[in-house]
């Protein structure tokens, strides 16, 4: 019960005002039906309604070829209900229909049939058959008839545009599963070249060393010397490994930000800068991680299509700026709905440093941190 109620409220909030407008759109054709003073008429209207409010249903089910068949019904009850009962507003629901085609040739083709025929049935009332009531509501058919002529390219642009964002979307997804995979191969390759050849070695002596331990004392001492000695050569490897992959430079950060503004087909802007001096790997990796998260926030949420970058260090503190020129967004309202930036202000604080967010024509997010940190001092002491 709740799952439904959730799902009504998404499309009410989803559909704004939409339903209502259909609904009353809907009730016209039995209003216009029942002007007429024939009751062969009246049933010939009721049936017609009833059949193009089915056929729609089938037209919006259908693919390919049935696509052009549904039109047509559609388009000749539109014509026929718009001679006999001056009622032009089947011409709405065939515009929305022929904007959710996705096909190219059947969108252009659908679109041209159907405002020729709205346009010789308006002309039709208008000049041969001259009925008052269609006079009376001619203020009603003109807005119509633009209608007509927007509404099917507005939702058709609209359909392409949802249809790319996902695109864009699930390549997002591939590109990060193809990152994490190179990671995971990275990861393997260096596990592989560092300890399965050390292991080996450290097996093959071990038993050596056993097997001499009785008959040669002395000789099974230098066997476990070895042991000792590879033992401890592959724990420094890994520790180094371990290392690496808990720490990054900034400079190799940027080439990643750019490859992954590259996919996102969002331009690339580094403002000329000397680098960063003197700043620990341990430094670099906290602001690494920070623009890492600012570049994901703006390929994820801003719409950009450009990003910019700058770095600039001075005796007192280190400044990186991440702007691009998307729609922008509110720092009371993002800072704790998982766009990263709370994460980034956690990173900053640790360092003593501070994040600055301002939303004027686009975002610009400012990183400041001081020069010189205290746990820098021990991370180099403890190194």
């Amino acid at each position: 019960m709740r799952k439904k109620l959730m799902i009504f409220q998404k499309f009410q909030k989803g559909s704004g005002t939409s339903p209502y407008i259909w609904a009353i759109v809907s009730i016209l054709p039995f209003y216009f039906i029942f002007q007429s003073s024939s009751k062969i008429e009246i049933v010939i209207g009721l049936l017609l309604t009833s059949i193009f409010f089915l056929t729609l249903r089938f037209a919006f089910m259908s693919k390919k070829w049935p696509v052009y068949l549904w039109a047509c019904i559609l388009i000749a009850i539109s014509i026929t209900m718009a001679v006999l009962f001056q009622f032009i507003y089947f011409a709405f629901y065939i515009a929305y229909y022929n904007g959710h085609i996705q096909n190219r040739i059947a969108f252009f083709t659908i679109y041209i049939i159907h405002l020729i025929c709205t346009t010789f049935s308006i002309n039709y009332n208008v000049f041969i058959l001259q009925d008052a009531l269609f006079f009376k509501q001619l203020p009603i058919i003109m807005i119509i008839l633009i209608s007509i002529i927007l509404l099917p390219f507005n939702i058709y642009n609209r359909k392409k545009q949802e249809e790319l964002q996902e695109q864009l979307e699930d390549a997002n997804k591939r590109i990060a599963e193809l990152v994490k995979h190179e990671e995971r191969q990275r990861i393997a390759r260096d596990l592989h070249d560092t300890l399965g050849q050390k292991l080996s070695l450290i097996g093959l002596k071990s038993d050596l060393a056993r097997k001499l331990i009785v008959k040669a004392p002395e000789q099974a001492k230098s066997e476990i010397k070895d042991v000792q000695q590879t033992a401890r050569t592959a724990l420094n490897e890994v520790r180094k490994i371990v290392s690496q992959m808990r720490g990054i430079r900034l400079k190799e950060e940027i080439i990643r930000v750019k490859q992954l503004l590259k996919a996102a087909q969002i331009e690339f802007i580094q403002d000329p800068g000397e680098g960063l001096v003197n700043v620990s790997l341990y430094y670099e990796n906290i602001l690494s991680m920070c623009v890492k998260e600012a570049v994901t926030n703006v390929v994820k949420h801003s719409k950009a299509t450009s990003c910019r970058i700058s770095i600039e260090q001075t005796w007192n503190e280190i400044c990186i700026k991440v702007q691009d020129n998307g729609v922008g967004l509110s720092k009371e309202e993002d800072l704790g709905k998982g766009s990263g930036l709370l994460g980034i202000k956690e990173r900053l604080e640790f360092v003593n440093g501070s994040l600055e967010i301002f939303t004027e024509e686009g975002t610009t997010v400012i990183m400041r941190v001081p020069t010189v940190v205290k746990e820098t001092e021990k991370e180099e002491e403890a190194h």
